[in-house]
């Protein structure tokens, strides 16, 4: 689950949260995706298959102890009984265990939550089993997958009435592109100092570029502008290019030369390693 990065400025600059976002206490939009129907599919069958095994495990055990051959009406009992508890009190037990997962679940990297992202309790899952027996056993799937197909969050009927959502929680890694100096600005980034940029006013320019596409071109301009006014006394020379343009270059140049001097350090520390953490004349072994 991951939270929007938030702006400094008020609504108007921004997209305000859609009826489908997940909103904390404090109005705050967390980017949670509920899990498409496909991966739901997938993650039933599992755990199908894992309960259609516990069933057979759990007959097979019964007639093992009542002696291999009861009469009908006690056989008819025990399938009864091991149908109940393998199709509904093993998968409620389960998800109130482990608050909302399951083999299925968790093959597909997904979770059963409530609508407002909390854990599931025992009458959510209580009411997601007692339904599954109709739309998924019944009708073989065929009423769950039409439900799901009918709303956003692709719930089944036990997912209505029990007021929860499949969330799934394998986000994709955002990995946040790597900008070079503007091309005008290389020659200057060969000679210029940024090193005695403050760590505080570097984040905050860092924090403005990652942000800078999803403000108002005059908003973009009027930071980028005050900023460059604040990081121009710990630069030398100043560059003579648009403000955005060169709080990009400063950014990038500080970054690379961080970088190697992280990779100097490294390389020194390699060569010392030896000397560092080995013994004097083969010891103990001499």
């Amino acid at each position: 689950m991951v939270q929007r990065p938030q702006s400094t400025e008020p609504f108007g600059d921004r997209d305000e949260p859609s009826t489908e976002d997940l909103l904390t206490g404090e109005a705050v939009a967390l980017d949670v995706r509920p899990a498409n129907l496909i991966l739901r599919g997938a993650g039933t069958a599992i755990d199908i298959a894992a309960y259609g095994i516990l069933f057979l495990l759990v007959i097979f055990s019964a007639f093992t102890l009542l002696g291999g051959s009861p009469d009908a009406a006690l056989a008819q009992a025990v399938v009864i009984a091991s149908v109940v508890f393998s199709i509904v009190i093993a998968p409620m037990v389960v998800e109130t265990a482990t608050h909302g997962r399951s083999l299925g679940k968790l093959a597909i990297g997904a979770r059963i939550v409530r609508m407002d992202g909390g854990a599931i309790s025992l009458r959510h899952a209580f009411i997601r089993s007692l339904t599954g027996i109709l739309e998924i056993y019944l009708t073989l799937g065929g009423l769950a997958a039409t439900v799901g197909l009918l709303n956003a969050r692709s719930q089944r009927m036990g997912d209505l009435l029990a007021g929860t959502y499949s969330q799934h929680e394998r986000v994709p890694v955002y990995a946040p592109p790597v900008v070079g100096v503007p091309l005008p600005l290389l020659p200057w980034s060969q000679t210029v100092d940024v090193a005695r940029l403050p760590d505080a006013l570097a984040r905050r320019v860092a924090q403005f570029l990652q942000q800078s596409a999803k403000l108002t071109p005059t908003t973009r301009e009027r930071l980028a502008v005050s900023l460059a006014a604040e990081v121009a006394p710990f630069v030398s020379p100043r560059a003579d290019a648009p403000a955005e343009a060169f709080l990009v270059g400063v950014a990038a140049v500080r970054r690379d030369r961080e970088y190697a001097a992280l990779l100097l350090e490294k390389e020194r520390l390699d060569r010392l390693s030896p000397v560092l953490h080995g013994l004097p004349h083969d010891f103990p072994n001499r």
